[in-house]
């Protein structure tokens, strides 16, 4: 990225008692030209500012932020705006924590902050796969518990055979008729009342 590079700031405040003064005097004193706001929560995908500072950078541009967790809802999210910045010819720099995507070493740390953040991904896949593994083993099933226990179930059956129907027997047993209904489908025929 040769020749004068143009710097674009971004900032984000969370809610409205936060001030983004402290990030707007940062990126002014940075150099940034011009810069773009939102306030908004670092979850929410759709945020104006940073809709309007990514359509506006242009290749040779720097996008600046105060800290990098300003730009992305989450290491993944910063790490693909990052990488379309660069494909289209656009730097990134965060300045708290000095990472510059227009230097060769800022690229190289933000492409270690990428292969951390895969590494991570797949030790939650991993552990995951592990865990759901050793449940099988042990004859646990994921998911949810059954909201009809056997004991309910009987209960149910028993004030049916009262003269109670499926509506009135769930009511009395706490639970939805649909569950109850359900849980006597999943009964071998003879098992009905």
């Amino acid at each position: 990225m040769a020749g004068t590079r143009t710097q674009i700031g971004y900032v984000r405040i969370s809610t409205a008692v936060q001030d983004g003064a402290l990030q707007r005097d940062a990126l002014v004193h940075a150099g940034c030209v011009r810069c773009f706001e939102d306030q908004a929560s670092g979850s929410q995908s759709d945020r104006t500012g940073l809709n309007e500072a990514l359509a506006y950078v242009r290749e040779g541009d720097v996008l600046v932020v105060w800290k990098l967790d300003r730009l992305g809802r989450s290491l993944p999210h910063l790490i693909e705006t990052v990488n379309t910045l660069g494909r289209r010819g656009v730097g990134f720099k965060s300045l708290t924590e000095g990472v510059d995507t227009s230097t060769s070493n800022g690229r190289l740390v933000f492409h270690i902050f990428g292969a951390l953040a895969e590494f991570e991904r797949d030790l939650i896949r991993e552990r995951t796969g592990a865990g759901l593994a050793a449940a099988a083993a042990r004859g646990r099933r994921g998911g949810r518990k059954p909201v009809i226990t056997p004991e309910k179930l009987a209960r149910a059956k028993a004030l049916m055979a009262e003269g109670f129907n499926v509506r009135e027997a769930a009511g009395r047993i706490k639970v939805g008729k649909t569950a109850l209904y359900e849980a006597l489908a999943r009964q071998s025929p003879q098992d009905h009342p």
